[in-house]
């Protein structure tokens, strides 16, 4: 996947989100125990992360860090900060150096396998957050088919690359396999 994804995705998750009044954060994310705030912060904690995976490649750790967004910030604020995060993670991909690997405890990725856990990140998140403040919102087709593609290749979703999506990452039931309790991706190149 390439910086572009991330930025489409961020414009999905904006797009799906923009309308929630800003006191409509506090309600559980769908199947999560995190509130939908808790969760929007979290996508936007990943994409940092996943950015500075990236951008300094370390070995065996994500850097220290943590993205702290004050009480009191509303919609317009929370959105902000997972575009700031999507924006990052656009600029280390676009900018990585060929053959540079970041520690994922899933598989040390490249920049094109972070790219694609941020866009799962999004959309997965977003969902979550829809089955709340939007619950008639649906999966783009195309970013869940590119991202199953990156981290998940062995999987055939031709023809519910978003059905595939949740249920990989432990959401739905899925061609009649229920939701699986625990998962993962495969981050490093095949």
């Amino acid at each position: 996947m390439h910086a572009e994804d991330v930025e489409n995705a961020v414009t999905v998750m904006t797009g799906a989100l923009e309308a929630v009044p800003d006191d409509g954060w506090s309600d559980a994310a769908g199947p999560l125990d995190w509130s939908c705030r808790d969760t929007v912060v979290h996508v936007a904690d990943d994409l940092f992360g996943y950015a500075a995976q990236v951008a300094i490649a370390p070995p065996d750790d994500y850097p220290p860090f943590e993205i702290v967004v004050p009480d009191g910030v509303g919609t317009a604020g929370l959105l902000q900060v997972v575009a700031t995060g999507g924006a990052m993670l656009a600029a280390a991909v676009r900018t990585a150096p060929p053959g540079v690997r970041g520690w994922h405890p899933y598989g040390d990725a490249d920049a094109s396998g972070f790219a694609a856990m941020g866009v799962v990140e999004i959309l997965v998140h977003t969902h979550d957050i829809t089955r709340v403040t939007a619950p008639g919102w649906t999966l783009p087709p195309a970013p869940c088919r590119d991202a199953l593609t990156r981290l998940w290749p062995d999987v055939d979703a031709d023809d519910d690359p978003a059905g595939a999506l949740l249920h990989h990452t432990g959401r739905a039931p899925w061609r009649g396999a229920p939701a699986p309790d625990r998962w993962r991706w495969y981050g490093a190149p095949r």
